[in-house]
């Protein structure tokens, strides 16, 4: 049976057992009821909202305003512009002949200059065959003196037949010779005379072989140098593609170079712009590095057909889509000249004016030799 407690509580007895639980009753109309209500929210998520909201807003401001600083003004009609990046041309630093690498004088990022050397190969085999070949030149030239000294020994007999041969007809005419002495003395003037052609024509193979065997000395001299690997052009070192010892074939690649003085941009035109503009068309190009300095370059490059193959039949706005890839090159004295680099894969902007007669704007008439 349920007890009534002091707080207003009854327990009764559960089904089965003997132990009570509480039971919540109704307040009583005269007793007082409490109303709880949930602790206020802090106030750290609206500042960080607030904080999020500011930089937000900082940020595109900051973009906007280096938009406009740094923006041009509208291009007057005969000035195309398009995007691209700098490229220049990659030079292959590649051995002659098959041997070992000896030593790199240059490693990857080194700025080089022509004709500086890069590299050195084993070259003891050709030295060795260089020194067989000046010894070969030191014999020729003996041969040569030998046979010389034989020609002229061979003429002296000549002249001294040609005297015999005189003085027996001289005789002959008065008597006191036979022809018999006449006609050996004429033999003897034969003979000397064909010994002298014989010696001659053996002075000149002697003279032949001197000049073989120095032709031999040069050409181990050139293939010796082959063997000092130079960079062709003023550039800078790609990549390093062999190591000191490796042995490598004829024509392995041991550096691989960018020519600095040939750097473009290739940039896409539509065919309102590609049909009037030439090769020489002045240009400029702005790297996004060097916002405010342009640099001048010509056209040297336009496609002759489009980059993307025409329909049999195609409208007018399909034909002003149509892109041509136009190459811009900057001009290597103002790369020269330039105080600050300019790399490979820099992303920038190619202006391209077609109209000779329209000036460039202010922006572009910048210092571009910077």
């Amino acid at each position: 049976m349920a007890e009534e407690t002091k707080t207003g509580v009854v327990s009764a007895p559960l089904v089965g057992t003997d132990a009570r639980v509480p039971a919540i009753i109704p307040p009583t109309p005269n007793l007082p009821v409490v109303i709880s209500t949930p602790p206020p929210a802090p106030h750290g998520g609206v500042w960080r909202r607030v904080a999020i909201a500011i930089v937000v807003l900082a940020v595109v401001a900051g973009g906007a305003g280096y938009w406009w600083t740094h923006r041009l003004p509208g291009l007057p009609l005969g000035i195309a512009t398009g995007n691209g990046r700098l490229e220049a041309d990659e030079i292959d630093i590649d051995t002659k002949f098959a041997g070992r690498v000896v030593a790199l004088k240059v490693d990857e990022g080194d700025t080089v200059e022509a004709a500086q050397v890069v590299a050195l190969m084993d070259s003891q085999d050709l030295e060795t065959s260089l020194a067989k070949a000046q010894s070969l030149v030191m014999q020729a030239q003996h041969t040569v003196q030998q046979a010389t000294a034989a020609l002229a020994q061979q003429r002296t007999q000549v002249v001294l037949a040609r005297q015999e041969l005189d003085r027996a007809n001289a005789l002959a005419k008065s008597g006191f010779e036979t022809r018999e002495t006449v006609d050996t003395r004429q033999q003897a003037m034969s003979g000397a005379n064909a010994a002298v052609l014989a010696d001659i024509a053996a002075v000149g193979a002697a003279a032949q072989a001197l000049e073989a065997a120095k032709q031999d000395v040069a050409l181990y001299q050139v293939n010796i140098s082959y063997n000092t690997l130079v960079a062709p052009r003023a550039g800078t070192i790609e990549y390093r593609i062999a190591n000191i010892g490796e042995v490598l074939v004829a024509g392995g690649k041991v550096f691989t170079m960018i020519d600095r003085n040939d750097v473009y941009m290739d940039v896409y035109l539509p065919t309102s712009v590609a049909g009037r503009t030439k090769i020489g068309s002045d240009a400029r190009v702005v790297l996004d590095a060097y916002p405010g300095h342009p640099i001048q370059a010509a056209v040297t490059f336009i496609a002759a057909q489009a980059q993307f193959t025409p329909k049999t039949v195609e409208t007018k706005d399909e034909r002003d889509s149509l892109m041509f890839r136009v190459r811009v090159r900057i001009n290597p004295l103002v790369l020269q000249a330039r105080t600050t680099p300019v790399k490979s894969g820099l992303p920038g902007v190619a202006y391209v004016r077609s109209d000779v007669n329209v000036a460039w704007p202010a922006a572009l008439q910048g210092d571009v030799a910077k």
